[in-house]
């Protein structure tokens, strides 16, 4: 059965475009379009299809919102299409919060001088997100980015006292509906050099739920993957480092880890850490897939600190991490896959447990903190 698919676009021919580029795919049908907020409400309700792909800045309503209202009344998976710039960056991270499953750059430069690509990448998000498990009638959004009171740093950490400073902590984001128990028992302690995070999609509003769950003292340095465009990465750790206790901020060569603080990989570069726990920023390889590819850090993790890592692979289409957990695995080091049920796509943290390389496999709720129960 095909794929119902409703376009929604203020843009008469980006709605043309993307209505021939996806009907061309039999396994795709597009069953309407919808020129602002307010119509896609009204299609979405009517039409009932199985993704919406949607702009953001659209007359009487815009997308953000309208993702917003979608969710609430017919919730339905949402494909965003964002402008490669740091405020395009910021409104496609506040559509993710507010439902949306993932996100694409809207560049009718690509459209035009590779259309093959763009259709492909195009019509194989639509089928993943379709296929993908994730039910989003039970997806509650996280609130707005408040200023929260401060409030002392859990005891739960262990021994460590560096001197980060105190940071406020965020307001709590409510829990996505139930999903199966964990899988795995609780983790237990070690001193762990490096915690080692890598996702795809769904991983902007998975890793907001694991960092802010961790308290400002958390003893080890930690090292974000997160598939991105170059664009959106600064803007990101932004986001995240106003949310979470710990800092957080895109890595720059020659960064030092150090405990309480994340560093996120730049997009459309590679990061790698060296012995001395310095960061590497490198050129992105057009011969990879991926930039970041998660491949590459965990591997360069793997050879630095050997059975001192903590690598947790997150929600993400495709199976990045999964060769360079088995170097982690084989130097002795720990990884954590998340499971099924709480995953947008079941990809990556799949490949991981298929290849049987995953010491754990708990929720994404319960992630957060059981990092905190196993770093000392």
């Amino acid at each position: 059965m095909a794929v119902k698919v409703l376009v929604v676009d203020d843009s008469g021919f980006f709605r043309r475009r993307v209505s021939e580029i996806l009907s061309a795919d039999s396994n795709i049908q597009v069953v309407g379009t919808a020129t602002n907020g307010k119509e896609a409400i009204d299609q979405a309700l009517a039409l009932k299809p199985d993704v919406i792909t949607m702009d953001y800045e659209m007359p009487m309503m815009d997308g953000i919102t309208a993702v917003r209202h979608i969710m609430q009344r017919c919730p339905t998976p949402v494909l965003m299409f964002s402008s490669l710039t740091h405020e395009g960056a910021r409104v496609t991270l506040d559509a993710l919060d507010a439902g949306a499953v993932d996100f694409l750059p809207k560049n009718f430069e690509d459209i035009s001088r590779n259309p093959e690509k763009v259709k492909q990448l195009l019509c194989e998000k639509i089928l993943s997100i379709a296929r993908s498990n994730r039910r989003v009638s039970t997806y509650t959004a996280p609130p707005p980015v408040a200023a929260p009171a401060p409030t002392p740093a859990p005891s739960s950490v262990g021994s460590f006292s560096g001197n980060v400073p105190a940071r406020p902590a965020p307001a709590p984001i409510p829990a996505r509906a139930p999903a199966h128990a964990p899988t795995s028992p609780a983790p237990k302690r070690k001193a762990y050099k490096l915690v080692a995070i890598g996702t795809s999609t769904g991983g902007p509003v998975a890793l907001q739920r694991v960092l802010t769950q961790l308290p400002a003292n958390f003893p080890a340095p930690i090292v974000l993957v997160q598939h991105m465009p170059a664009a959106f990465t600064k803007a990101f750790a932004e986001r995240l480092d106003k949310l979470c206790r710990i800092s957080v901020k895109e890595a720059e060569d020659g960064d030092i880890l150090r405990p309480g603080l994340a560093l996120l990989a730049p997009g459309g570069k590679q990061m790698m850490i060296d012995g001395r726990g310095a960061v590497k920023i490198l050129p992105g390889d057009e011969r990879l897939n991926y930039k970041p590819c998660v491949d590459i850090t965990f591997g360069s993790a793997a050879k630095s600190y050997g059975d001192k890592v903590l690598a947790v692979v997150l929600t993400g289409m495709g199976a990045d991490g999964r060769e360079g957990a088995r170097l982690l695995k084989q130097g002795g080091s720990s990884i954590w896959a998340q499971d099924e049920a709480s995953c947008v796509i079941y990809g990556m943290p799949m490949a991981i447990v298929k290849a049987e390389l995953a010491d754990a496999v708990y929720s994404l709720d319960d992630i957060g903190r059981h990092l905190v129960e196993a770093c000392v």
